[in-house]
């Protein structure tokens, strides 16, 4: 499964326990504590004003989107207006080159380049400067995944990235025949605050680019770590999270609500709100829509929305439903039952992306298609072009699922979710008459970290991690996941041509559209509705509030 979680020898045992317990945290966080001191309670603190808020499904884990935690979370969601990336995904689908950041510059030839040049404005919020070890170290991420828990699946497509410490320019080298995809590089999230990152973990920049350039991993080894834990909510570090983006963190409560503040340091247009509240999953809008003055929610179909009135007199709340460019789809770990290409073709041959679309449409209130391609959302022209491929996927056939009689095959996702658990349920009934056991392990496993990879040694030995799931269903964007894909949207062809080949190989089983329900207050202007990996966030510091409000 090189393509999908870009794998490389060596990988470390997933952290299931950690990913778990972080998750855990998150989740349970609104249990109530008390010191037990008998003390003299301390007077309460004024009431906060009401702010703008931001309600979403994502629990809020980590505002890391490049790790596994934070790409089986919809870490986007938040992250994407602290770390900005180098393009900016917009509602239609269009690239927008965020020049407050970088710009760039393709050298055509056998292994394509890419000149990046740093804006010389592009400051964090402590002050230090952008600098191309903050990308360097997102490459290298990337490119050890086993080390850094890492989901990057495109840094395969790179030969190297040319990068001197502290400098303001560097450049992408593409493998021969590949970067066709070069704007999805350095995502929302994903480029994160090299100098704070290496400060704790007690090395200089230029050590940091010296062990990052020779991968020694020793040296690394720590780096990792606060890499893949540090930016996780349930312990936040002001001194670590330093903001390049138009908001920064001001806090996070025990709950898990994050308040962001404006980033005063930011070189593009500042953010047109002060202050924006961000709700997590789970969160009873309903008993706090009195403490905030307006709501901006953005949900994965399914998600109560019943705290809008619609027909009151004054409402200025509306509803919108929307068939999102993600696409649910389960990834497969490429160790223990479903190994080999031939155990994964018999188990998609029992998934009924119909009967699993239909699920998720009647938990979501809304109908969502079927799909069985992965490159290109529901409705594209590629989708359309590409409908001979998906048609030969639709469906079951038993006699091809039979192949893995007796198998049990284990799925997780990020819950509680009844609509997920839905769609999970429809799977185990189309597989039951093939003979296999489809299993939901919800409880066992949440993220990419928890699935049973296999890792191979320089003789091709295996190592099989002990993740407890075979499979995790959970949403993807189309652009960016699979490493071996080298096409744009306006190769028609060249896109049914990868989506053949990864129906040959089977790193994931696509399953269905993902249904996203809006709720837009009248109240607030320039918000516009985006269902890709950002969300309706993706230009939150251009919202603004009547007067008024």
């Amino acid at each position: 499964m090189a393509d999908v979680l870009a794998r490389t020898t060596g990988r470390s045992v997933p952290r299931t326990a950690r990913l778990c317990a972080v998750l855990s945290a998150v989740i349970l966080s609104g249990a109530a504590c008390t010191s037990g001191s008998g003390g003299p309670e301390e007077p309460s603190p004024p009431p906060e004003p009401a702010r703008l808020t931001l309600a979403t499904s994502s629990p809020l884990a980590t505002t890391n989107a490049a790790g596994l935690l934070g790409a089986s979370t919809s870490a986007d969601t938040l992250a994407g207006r602290l770390y900005p990336p180098a393009f900016v995904h917009g509602p239609s689908g269009q690239q927008i080159p965020n020049r407050d950041l970088v710009t760039a510059q393709t050298l055509p030839g056998p292994e394509p380049r890419v000149v990046y040049t740093i804006n010389p404005e592009a400051t964090y919020s402590d002050g230090a400067p952008v600098t191309c070890t903050d990308f360097l170290l997102s490459y290298k991420a990337g490119t050890l995944p086993g080390l850094f828990d890492a989901f990057l699946p495109l840094t395969a497509q790179v030969k190297n990235l040319e990068c001197a410490a502290g400098a303001r320019e560097f450049t992408l080298i593409f493998n021969e025949g590949m970067g066709a995809r070069w704007r999805q590089f350095f995502g929302p999230g994903t480029v994160l605050p090299a100098h704070a990152i290496a400060a704790k973990a007690g090395v200089t920049e230029e050590e940091l680019v010296t062990a990052l350039v020779a991968e020694d991993v020793e040296t690394l080894r720590p780096v990792a770590e606060i890499w893949n834990t540090g930016f996780n909510l349930d312990n936040f570090d002001p001194a670590l999270q330093v903001s390049s983006g138009p908001f920064t963190i001001d806090r996070v409560d025990d709950d898990g609500t994050v308040l962001l503040r404006r980033n005063d340091r930011f070189n593009g247009d500042p953010a047109e709100a002060d202050a924006v509240v961000v709700w997590p999953k789970g969160t009873d809008i309903g008993s706090r829509r009195d403490e905030v003055s307006a709501i901006i929610a953005d949900f994965t179909g399914g998600t109560p929305v019943d705290w809008v009135h619609r027909d009151e007199p004054g409402n200025t709340e509306e509803i919108e439903y929307a068939t999102g460019v993600r696409i649910e789809q389960l990834v497969i770990g490429d160790g223990g039952v479903l190994s080999t290409p031939e155990s994964r073709a018999a188990f998609a041959a029992c998934v009924d992306q119909p009967a699993v679309a239909a699920a998720s449409s009647q938990l979501a209130g809304q109908p969502v298609p079927a799909m069985a391609v992965r490159l290109s959302p529901a409705g594209s022209p590629a989708t359309n072009h590409d409908r001979p491929v998906a048609d030969a996927h639709l469906g079951v056939d038993l006699p091809r699922a039979r192949l893995l009689s007796g198998s049990t095959v284990r799925i997780g996702y990020l819950g509680p979710d009844p609509r997920f658990a839905a769609m999970v349920e429809a799977i185990r009934v189309s597989c039951e008459p093939a003979g296999i056991t489809v299993v939901d392990a919800s409880a066992e496993g949440t993220t990419l970290g928890d699935l049973v990879t296999a890792t191979h040694d320089e003789w091709w030995n295996p190592t099989i991690s002990d993740g407890n799931l075979d499979a995790l269903l959970v949403a993807l964007g189309p652009e960016g996941e699979y490493g071996s894909v080298n096409v744009t949207t306006d190769d028609l062809e060249g896109f049914r041509a990868a989506e053949e080949r990864l129906w040959q190989d089977i790193p994931t089983i696509p399953l269905a559209a993902e249904p996203r329900t809006f709720v837009v207050d009248r109240n607030v202007g320039n918000v516009v509705v985006n269902t890709g990996n950002s969300g309706i966030g993706w230009n939150m510091d251009r919202w603004q509030e009547s007067e008024g409000q």
